[in-house]
C-alpha cells in the first residue's frame, strides 16, 4: 500500500464517522468517565470523549506507535502523510536512481 491508499482510507473512514457517534461503555469506562467529569467538569461528557481522542492521538504519533502502524500497513509516516510525499520524493532519492552494481572499490583512493 501506498500514501494513496491512505489518503484514500482516510477519505473514506473520515466520511464513515459523521458528526456523531454512538459508544457502548463497559462498567470500567463508565466509572472512570464519571470519576473525569466530576474532576474535570466538562460542558458534557461529549467534551471528555473529545479530549481523550486528541489525547490518544498525540500520544500515539509521540511514542511512534502511529508512524509503526502506517509503515506496516501503507508503507509510509505521519510526516509524509502530512507533507504529501515520501521521504523518498522530498530528498530526490528517486530522482536519480542509481545502477545496481558491486561498488567494491566505493572507498578506495
Amino acid at each position: 500500500m501506498s500514501l494513496d491508499d491512505l489518503n484514500d482510507d482516510l477519505q473514506s473512514q473520515y466520511s464513515e464517522l459523521g458528526d456523531e457517534l454512538a459508544v457502548d461503555l463497559d462498567r470500567e469506562t463508565r466509572n472512570e468517565l464519571a470519576m473525569l467529569t466530576t474532576a474535570l467538569e466538562p460542558d458534557g461528557t461529549d467534551e471528555l470523549l473529545r479530549r481523550a481522542v486528541h489525547m490518544l492521538f498525540q500520544t500515539a504519533v509521540e511514542t511512534g506507535n502511529l508512524d509503526f502502524h502506517l509503515r506496516s500497513q501503507y508503507d509510509t509516516t505521519y510526516d509524509e502523510y502530512l507533507s504529501g510525499m515520501t521521504f523518498e520524493e522530498m530528498t530526490g532519492g528517486n530522482q536519480f536512481p542509481q545502477p545496481q552494481q558491486n561498488d567494491d572499490r566505493r572507498y578506495q583512493f
